[in-house]
């Protein structure tokens, strides 16, 4: 290969680097928008109480809060729940999630 080609293929590199990052940068600032907007409804569907429990909850179980707060954020948009969610709605409606799963103990005899 001759110095030009190489100069070339090094330049049509660099351009799909830099473009390679600007997408990556574009795709972070939409998830941060989204997550953005996503705590925004949550502060206004939750109580503070209930929003420091999702966020206990979220340490614990990330997929599992994941989706109740999409679950929730639905019921909100669709109008199926009353606002605010207190503590203790929440709290009940975690115990109602929760009685659907078995928990398994292991007795050695």
């Amino acid at each position: 290969m001759s110095e030009d080609e190489l100069d070339a293929l090094r330049k049509r590199r660099m351009l799909e680097l830099q473009q390679r990052m600007v997408d990556e940068q574009r795709q972070a600032q939409a998830q941060q928008q989204v997550e953005g907007q996503k705590q925004a409804l949550l502060r206004r569907i939750l109580t503070p109480e209930a929003r420091s429990r999702l966020t206990n909850l979220n340490m614990v179980k990330p997929e599992f809060t994941q989706q109740l707060e999409l679950q929730l954020i639905q019921l909100a948009q669709q109008g199926r729940i009353q606002l605010p969610i207190t503590d203790e709605q929440l709290k009940e409606l975690l115990v109602r999630l929760q009685s659907g799963k078995r928990d398994y103990t292991i007795r050695r005899v």
